[in-house]
């Protein structure tokens, strides 16, 4: 089943962030039918710097053919606002596209963009945005390639300005609608009264943002369609991280911490590296067993 087919069947779908081929294996091995590639995520991880339009698009573009050689499981990318206009988001498109994307996300910030709950946003005309969106679609390849319009208009103009946008970028050709940051329960509930018989609705949870954090099922049950987790890994590992470093400097030894972490032997087996190793053996003698008969000696031939 495609991504698109599934947005059509069954609950939410609930994507976790990734922003590597590990994460993205670790997230696929759990169960999750789709991934997101979070480019703040790849920001915090690549960079160490905040999400602030500091990635590029070749950037991406190389991470997500990395987890695309490492797991075939349906991925939703984060494409910030295209990295420039509209021929800038058809390029886009197709690069993303050709590496792996399923389904490719475009927000309507100036350049540079910045966390969607961050402050101080700034946005381009919905027009601009629009036509923005109408170059994405032509752009892709398949049809089975959504296309997610985002809209950062409730920090910036207000809700009912980023319901107006949303539909706008419906009537654009959107596959796939994603108000960002409402900040209460109430706009959640009004994004898809107001939305939801138009298109799919994609819902962000971010800890600590400003919208009030809720589980799947209760956002599958306001009408959410996609419901992501984009930077919970990251928040995740940076914790374990901190303590890790800590011991490590306290102690001289990672012995106190060693209940918490995989072993050499462990961490090999999570990452696949005996299957590996045998797969590697079942080509080492190919060319020597698949080799012709020796031709025959001249005087052998007459």
């Amino acid at each position: 089943m495609t991504l698109k087919q599934r947005l059509y069947a069954g609950g939410p779908i609930v994507a976790p962030g990734i922003y590597d081929a590990l994460t993205a294996s670790l997230a696929a091995a759990a169960g999750f039918e789709a991934l997101y590639l979070s480019g703040a995520a790849i920001a915090y991880t690549r960079l160490g710097r905040p999400d602030i339009g500091l990635v590029s698009m070749s950037e991406v573009a190389e991470v997500i053919a990395l987890v695309r050689d490492r797991v075939p499981t349906p991925m939703i990318v984060d494409a910030d606002n295209g990295y420039g206009n509209a021929l800038n988001v058809q390029r886009t498109v197709r690069v993303f596209e050709r590496a792996g994307a399923n389904a490719i996300q475009i927000e309507d910030q100036t350049l540079p963009k910045r966390c969607g709950h961050l402050q101080d946003k700034s946005l381009i005309s919905a027009r601009e945005m629009a036509g923005k969106i109408k170059a994405a679609v032509d752009a892709r390849h398949s049809e089975e390639t959504l296309i997610v319009a985002r809209t950062d208009a409730v920090a910036v103009e207000g809700f009912d300005k980023a319901i107006e946008r949303a539909a706008l970028y419906a009537d654009a050709g959107a596959d796939v609608l994603f108000v960002e940051a409402p900040q209460s329960r109430q706009q959640l509930a009004a994004v898809t009264g107001t939305l939801g018989n138009r298109l799919p609705l994609l819902v962000n949870m971010v800890e600590g943002g400003d919208t009030p954090l809720a589980s799947a099922a209760e956002l599958g049950e306001l009408g959410f369609r996609i419901v992501i987790f984009p930077g919970g890994i990251v928040r995740a590992l940076a914790h374990t991280a901190q303590d890790y470093y800590r011991s490590l400097h306290a102690h001289g030894t990672n012995e106190p911490f060693r209940q918490r972490m995989f072993d050499f032997t462990a961490l090999n087996a999570l990452i696949g590296t005996p299957e590996m190793l045998a797969l590697g053996r079942t080509y080492e003698d190919y060319g020597q067993a698949a080799a012709p008969a020796s031709a025959p000696k001249k005087d052998d031939a007459a």
